[in-house]
């Protein structure tokens, strides 16, 4: 936990100092779900995401919430990160949402980095899906290509049956330190080992598979769970699928899907909110009328009001998509364009001309 000064976790999370413990758990909720960095680019989106979850953290354990309310920050300044989030159930609060809101949250966010290999990198790849998907949820199938640590072995380089040694020249430190005086300075310098070229082992014999690389490239066909109400640019992580570590041993990185919306030549999509414009006549504008739309459920009738004005916009509730982590929907709304007609027949040009003449009288 953090020196500096904290905020107070009852404002943190927006209630009382006598809140139960699903009102707290209600906020947590909401607040987890508007600033997960995964969902929330803005600057600080993540440091806020961190105070609420160390704010949850306290006040969701009876014992912990006691003696932050006896001696505040200091009652809980002795516990680890693991203390705080090591026996919150993520799942069982987000359950259903298919989001990134389990184990892998406590490893990206609050653990400390553990010794051994290095992990490897995450990797990230886009995926498109329509509008319907948005609405259903379930499954996608994506294909990636990505390296992977070689079968044979296993990352480490050498032909299987053989190991790397350490190199002699620098004794496995990957560098040389060069030593010289200089009256009562004493200097350092320290250098990449030209033997091993700075790795620190020596492989004699490269594996023949992936020729001394410890990698190989593999494609993989994934199934992923796409939740009902994902957001544009959405990152769902598939954990274990990123780039393989640098180093044998080590885990590989976790895969990120981040989710687009197809162009849907009836709608176009912002948040939750579903946008189409319509073309009426001059006639449907002026005296009135009712139009036949889409939308994502079959069609539906709008009644366009007498005196629609162009750019005027109607509001369908309820059509649009469902909001991601709440039961609600976003709305439908038609934007009205009014065609203004190029070419007459001779009647339309005689009945415009006499209401150009009425209108006329009228001003005068």
């Amino acid at each position: 936990m953090q020196a500096t000064a904290q905020r107070d976790y009852y404002e943190v999370l927006g209630v009382p100092r006598d809140a139960d413990q699903k009102t707290i758990k209600d906020a947590f909720r909401k607040l987890a779900l508007q600033y997960h960095p995964d969902r929330n680019k803005e600057p600080g989106a993540e440091e806020r995401f961190k105070e609420i979850a160390e704010a949850y953290a306290v006040l969701s354990d009876p014992n912990k919430r006691a003696d932050y309310d006896a001696r505040g920050h200091a009652g809980v300044a002795g516990f680890s990160a693991e203390d705080l989030f090591g026996g919150i159930d993520f799942d069982d609060i987000f359950g259903g949402l298919g989001f990134d809101f389990g184990g892998g949250l406590f490893d990206r966010f609050f653990r400390r980095r553990r010794r051994g290999p290095a992990r490897g990198a995450d990797q990230e790849i886009a995926l498109e899906i329509p509008l319907e998907r948005v609405v259903t949820g379930g499954e996608e199938t994506l294909s990636v290509r990505h390296d992977v640590a070689c079968p044979a072995c296993h990352g480490s380089r050498a032909e299987p049956g053989t190991s790397p040694r350490p190199c002699k020249t620098c004794n496995g430190s990957g560098h040389k330190v060069l030593h010289s005086r200089d009256g009562g300075v004493s200097f350092h310098q320290i250098t990449p080992c030209p033997d091993c070229r700075a790795e620190g082992v020596i492989i004699e014999k490269p594996c023949r598979q992936c020729r001394g690389t410890g990698r190989i490239e593999k494609a993989e066909t994934l199934t992923v769970k796409i939740p009902v109400g994902v957001e544009e640019g959405m990152a769902l992580r598939v954990a274990g699928h990123g780039l393989a570590s640098p180093t044998p041993g080590g885990a590989p990185g976790d895969l990120y899907v981040v989710i687009h919306t197809r162009p849907d030549p009836r709608f176009a999509r912002r948040s939750a909110d579903l946008w189409r414009t319509e073309t009426i006549d001059v006639a449907d504008a002026v005296l009135g009328t009712s139009i036949e739309v889409p939308t994502l459920d079959g069609t539906a009738t709008i009644k366009i009001p007498r005196g629609t004005q162009p750019d005027e916009t109607l509001r369908l509730r309820g059509k649009g998509l469902p909001e991601f982590g709440n039961a609600g929907r976003g709305d439908l709304y038609i934007t009205i364009q009014v065609h203004v007609p190029e070419r007459l027949t001779s009647e339309e040009s005689r009945i415009y001309q006499q209401l150009q003449s009425i209108r006329k009288h009228r001003r005068g």
